[in-house]
């Protein structure tokens, strides 16, 4: 019979770690520059932008950094090192961005030496993780990573903390806790923390989140 003998794979449902993030990283190219285009007097783009961009750093840093380390010993673990330093700054400048008033030189430069360091981020990812990734990953547990990383980022902080734990195992646990406390602040403040587009997805996320 035709295939008779050949070895087969379960193939899991659901979206390669490297297309989520890859989006992600389009989404966040795009709300990074309509901020720096905008800069308006109102809050809420550059809060939408930092949630957006503080969940998709902490999944990266759960399942993306150390998945490089482990494959690759010899330099994944300096790369993992780099990636965390840089997102720590990257934390630190949006948590910055928080107590600026929108609209001022201040804003305006923490803006700028966001977009600059989320383009050095994407461009580390898609030239060096990436690629070395996709060679040494079966595209089912790139699957499996990516449905990890979309579960993640549910329960990822909205808010930048960039003092908290950022290596693992502990940044999964901390992540979590740090995140259910950043829902119950939004919620309670009123801040939007996902874009238009998403907003009914999220939603329906976390009621069927909810109702398991």
């Amino acid at each position: 019979m035709p295939g008779e003998g050949d070895v087969h794979q379960y193939m899991p449902p659901g979206r390669s770690i490297i297309s989520v993030l890859a989006d992600e990283h389009a989404e966040l190219t795009k709300l990074s520059s309509e901020l720096a285009s905008s800069l308006a007097v109102k809050r809420e783009p550059a809060d939408v932008f930092t949630a957006v961009l503080t969940r998709h750093l902490s999944a990266e840093r759960q399942y993306l950094y150390p998945t490089v380390a482990t494959l690759f010993p010899a330099q994944g673990s300096n790369i993992a090192k780099s990636e965390i330093g840089h997102d720590r700054t990257l934390l630190t400048n949006l948590a910055l961005l928080r107590k600026e008033e929108p609209g001022g030189d201040a804003f305006r430069r923490l803006v700028q030496a966001v977009e600059t360091g989320l383009r050095r981020h994407i461009h580390s990812c898609e030239t060096g993780m990436f690629p070395a990734l996709e060679d040494a990953v079966t595209k089912a547990d790139l699957v499996r990573l990516g449905n990890r990383v979309e579960v993640a980022q549910e329960a990822a902080p909205s808010r930048p903390h960039p003092r908290a734990l950022m290596r693992p195992p502990w940044n999964k646990l901390t992540d979590a806790a740090i995140g259910a406390i950043d829902k119950i602040r939004d919620v309670a403040s009123g801040r939007k923390t996902y874009p238009d587009s998403s907003t009914a997805s999220a939603a329906a996320k976390a009621v069927s989140g909810g109702a398991r």
